[in-house]
C-alpha cells in the first residue's frame, strides 16, 4: 500500500491535486505482483514565473524510484512524472529479468508487463538499448585546478569537465548546474 506524504511550498495542496496526484502515481501498483508497502514523498512548489515543479521520491526494497519534473502545467508535470517514474520501473525490471535468466529463475517482485488482467503496456526493446554504450572516448587527464578545469569545460561547450587535481592528485568533476552555477565532485580513495 502507498501511504502519501505531500507537501507544498508557495502552494495549497488542494483535495484535488492530492486527488489527482494519488490516482495517477497509484496506478505504478500495477507494476508489482505485491502491492508494496512505500511512502511517497511529493514536493510541489510554484516558482515566481508561475512555473511549477514536481518532484516524486519513491523508497522501496531495492529500489529508489526518483522523478522531477518542471512545468508551466502542475497537472501536466504529475503526468510527465508518472511517465517517467514507470520508464524507471521498466529499465529495472528488465535489468532484473537479464540478471535471473543468466542465473535462475527471477523472484515474483514485479507483475508481469504482458499480462491483460493488469492493462500494463507490453515491455519494448529499447529499455535494452537505453543502456547501451554507443560511443568511448579516451583522453590523459591534465593537473589543474578547480577554476582552469570550469574554463575548459566552458571553452569547449560542455556541462561536465573530469580533469586531475594538482594539489591532491584526485581525480575530480566540475560540472554545471541547473540553476548556472557550478558544481565540484572530489574522489576520495
Amino acid at each position: 500500500m502507498l501511504t502519501y506524504n505531500i507537501r507544498g511550498e508557495n502552494i495549497e495542496v488542494t483535495p484535488a491535486i492530492r486527488e489527482y496526484l494519488e490516482k495517477k502515481v497509484g496506478k505504478l501498483e500495477r507494476y508489482f505482483n505485491d502491492t508494496p508497502d512505500a511512502n511517497v514523498h511529493v514536493n510541489l512548489k510554484v516558482y515566481q514565473d508561475k512555473t511549477a515543479k514536481v518532484e516524486v521520491t519513491i523508497p522501496m526494497p531495492h529500489l529508489v524510484l526518483r522523478a522531477e519534473e518542471h512545468n508551466a502545467d502542475m497537472y501536466a508535470g504529475i503526468d510527465l512524472i508518472v511517465d517517467k517514474l514507470e520508464r524507471q520501473i521498466r529499465k529495472h525490471k528488465t535489468k532484473v529479468n537479464r540478471k535471473f535468466r543468466e542465473k535462475g529463475s527471477p523472484g515474483e517482485f514485479f507483475a508481469s508487463l504482458d499480462d491483460p488482467s493488469t492493462g500494463a503496456v507490453t515491455e519494448k526493446k529499447e529499455d535494452d538499448q537505453d543502456m547501451e554504450i554507443v560511443r568511448t572516448k579516451q583522453f590523459d587527464l591534465k593537473p589543474m585546478d578547480s577554476e582552469e578545469a570550469v574554463l575548459q569545460m566552458n571553452l569547449l561547450g560542455h556541462s561536465f569537465f573530469i580533469y586531475t587535481d594538482a594539489e591532491s592528485n584526485a581525480t575530480n568533476i566540475v560540472y554545471k548546474r541547473r540553476d548556472g552555477k557550478y558544481g565540484l565532485i572530489e574522489t576520495t580513495y
